[in-house]
């Protein structure tokens, strides 16, 4: 489930949020991370210990993304800025229980020391694994001890994560002459999180080191995520990048990747002709940062997976970013979600978008797209990506006059989309009425509409409600944060009272369309996200 906030209709300021109702979003992501659930059993659980650890890191990265987009509009309610502080929390939940290493039913676990994980597939492939155990600083003589298993002779370990796990000089020098002698049957590399807490200095010559001992090994996946990179550390990892000619995974997610940054990682990548995803989320990319990361996008035709989200773009790096990916024929995932692009780089996207025949998934909320922009592209990929699974345009100022184009588009893909988000916008119940009359039709994959925060009232609700009421798999309806009264709830919550848990929460919603008079703004904005805090959870990915 993800948060949704009430947009321009309130009046209460919602951010910044208070310290207890930050404690209130550490608790709920220490209990998510702790709890069973889909993607627990998938990826696995974590310890409680490790839990209060990242739920710390979690939500103070999350609140400063989002504090960064709030400085961006100081005006506003702070809606925006909760939403994206709930979506982030959601992202590095869902990061933080991928690294929880666990064995599959066909696999054939290998004892090991508390700190470290070996998994031996059937393929006999093996991982090596120490970002289970818990985050410190890892010393010399621990480091020598947990690498042991990677010196046995006749070892097949081709993938190594080393994040979570803080390397000194002492413990990276242990780890040298290991990845020395495997570099050349390795085949992942995970650095991510692998420097926390050490002085600049000795995290460039840390990550120095590492890109000497690599250099050379032909790597299909390398993240060096969550390291306070920079132009410094992205050269710094010189030697590893130079010498990689076949990767097809490339991870740089929150590594204050800025304009200069991003010009040497597309300096210092001699090709990426096989690049198949490429993940910028979460840094200080810019404009002109932007335009470098286009210039890498020419040289991937390939690719299938791009992310540049968070990232502070704007229209004029927006446009040829979006040009670039006309490159991109075999993108099935793009993300650009809360940058600055404008109706301008919009229009962009949406000339490139007639190249993407296997796209499935699109996320393209908090671009100040506005009207004209959506048209561009809801007509772009109505004649385009026949397979789309996922359309995701929330906080655009979105309103009815869009909604011809948004229902001929989403008719086009009614024999594959499973989700539709379109919140944060300014529909009404006359363009909500326009989307709920296509919704009738047959979707026979849909599971998930989300149309909440977009000032509808009881006759859209009615209308939309009853269009996927009935639908066959169908498993979440968000309308919460709009003008509902008591009886349009009630409505709606008779509507599905054969289908319980299909209706989200309708606890949000003001039929008046205004704060209640006399209210405290402060008090009434805190207690509001702390509401929205309660329904925080791991977002299942595809």
């Amino acid at each position: 489930m993800e948060l949704t906030a009430q947009h321009r209709f309130h009046s209460i300021k919602l951010w910044p949020p208070s310290p207890s109702t930050r404690q209130v979003l550490v608790d709920r992501i220490i209990r998510n991370l702790t709890t069973p659930s889909i993607l627990s059993r998938k990826y696995g659980l974590l310890t409680k210990e490790e839990a209060e650890e990242d739920a710390k890191r979690i939500e103070s990265a999350a609140f400063a993304t989002a504090n960064q987009h709030f400085e961006k509009e100081p005006d506003g309610d702070g809606s925006s800025a909760v939403h994206i502080y709930a979506k982030e929390s959601s992202t590095l939940m869902v990061e933080a229980v991928k690294r929880v290493p666990i064995v599959k039913e066909e696999e054939e676990a290998v004892p090991m020391s508390e700190t470290a994980t070996i998994t031996v597939t059937a393929d006999h492939e093996t991982l090596f694994d120490i970002s289970g155990a818990s985050r410190d600083f890892l010393k010399a003589e621990e480091a020598e001890e947990l690498l042991k298993p990677l010196q046995e002779p006749g070892n097949k370990y081709k993938k190594i994560r080393f994040s979570n796990r803080s390397f000194g000089l002492d413990a990276a020098r242990v780890a040298v002459p290991v990845l020395v002698s495997l570099k050349d049957q390795l085949t992942e590399v995970d650095l991510s999180d692998f420097v926390a807490g050490r002085p600049e200095e000795e995290a460039l010559e840390v990550m120095s080191l590492f890109s000497s001992a690599l250099e050379g090994s032909d790597l299909r996946y390398l993240n060096l995520s969550d390291n306070a990179l920079g132009e410094k550390g992205i050269r710094a990892f010189d030697k590893l990048l130079r010498s990689q000619s076949n990767l097809e995974e490339l991870y740089l997610i929150n590594n204050g990747i800025s304009e200069e940054a991003a010009k040497a990682v597309c300096e210092l990548i001699p090709s990426t002709k096989k690049l198949k995803i490429l993940h910028f989320h979460n840094n200080m990319t810019g404009d002109e940062g932007a335009v470098a990361i286009s210039e890498l996008l020419q040289r991937s035709p390939m690719l299938e997976d791009f992310r540049c989200s968070s990232a502070r773009v704007g229209s004029e790096g927006g446009v040829p970013l979006a040009e670039a990916l006309a490159t991109c024929t075999h993108l099935k995932k793009l993300d650009l979600c809360d940058n600055m692009f404008g109706v301008e780089a919009g229009i962009a996207l949406s000339k490139s978008i007639s190249v993407f025949t296997n796209l499935n998934e699109i996320y393209l909320s908090y671009l100040n797209l506005e009207d004209e922009g959506t048209l561009a592209l809801a007509n772009a990929l109505k004649e385009s990506a026949p397979s789309l699974q996922v359309i995701d345009m929330a906080g655009n100022e979105i309103t009815s006059e869009s909604a011809p184009a948004l229902a001929a588009c989403l008719m086009a893909k009614k024999g594959s989309l499973t989700k539709i988000n379109l919140s944060e916008n300014e529909l009404a119940d006359e363009g909500t009425i326009v989307i709920a009359k296509a919704l009738e039709a047959e979707f026979p994959r849909l599971t998930e509409v989300d149309l909440s925060t977009n000032g509808i009232r009881r006759a859209g609700a009615r209308v939309l409600a009853q269009a996927v009421v009935g639908k066959p798999g169908f498993k979440l309806l968000n309308i919460n944060g709009n003008f509902l009264s008591d009886e349009g709830v009630d409505d709606v919550k008779n509507m599905f009272k054969n289908s319980p848990g299909v209706l989200g929460p309708l606890d949000e919603n003001d039929p008046e369309g205004q704060t209640f008079d006399g209210s405290d703004e402060e008090t009434d904005g805190d207690d509001e996200l702390g509401s929205k805090l309660k329904e925080l959870q791991i977002k299942q990915e595809e």
